[in-house]
């Protein structure tokens, strides 16, 4: 059983590890690397981060950011630009479910989780276009693809939570 939460900074380690398995350079679909002082970073934005435990550890964390971040990264940026949102839009991502966790439901619980704490708002994520898995997961909470941008030689999809 999972026990859903906001994160704590107690969770940070937990994040930081799960986040990193699953980073470019150890093989894992996530955009980017995810060390230590990043995801403290990221915690500290002022913005709900989402996480499941299962036995004392996260194996599942659902990231949201602020809309107006002059530090975005350049992907974040190129989203924004692609499809600029509603006014009170916010970064919906990352979103990293453990190996051993995916598959059970886990990413609907973390969104819907997320959703009290952001009640009405539009969330706007992207994903990469080669990761169908994870376009398949969104598609079925009910996201939009809206846009699209590529990005050093990548593709990404632009998708939101708002319904036309």
């Amino acid at each position: 059983m999972h026990d859903i939460a906001l994160a704590s900074t107690a969770d940070l380690d937990s994040i930081t590890a799960l986040l990193q398995a699953n980073a470019p350079s150890q093989g894992g679909t996530l955009t980017g690397e995810f060390p230590r002082d990043k995801v403290a970073r990221m915690m500290a934005a002022g913005m709900p981060v989402v996480v499941a435990h299962r036995d004392g550890q996260v194996v599942g964390v659902l990231f949201s950011g602020p809309r107006n971040d002059p530090a975005a990264p350049p992907p974040v940026q190129a989203m924004w630009a692609a499809w600029p949102g509603s006014p009170g839009a916010y970064v919906y991502g990352p979103v990293c479910i453990a190996d051993s966790e995916r598959g059970q439901g886990l990413l609907p619980r973390l969104y819907a989780a997320l959703q009290t704490h952001c009640p009405g708002c539009e969330a706007v994520l992207f994903i990469r276009r080669d990761n169908a898995i994870s376009l398949r997961a969104h598609l079925r909470l009910g996201m939009q693809e809206v846009a699209g941008y590529t990005l050093d030689s990548v593709d990404y999809a632009v998708l939101t939570s708002a319904t036309g």
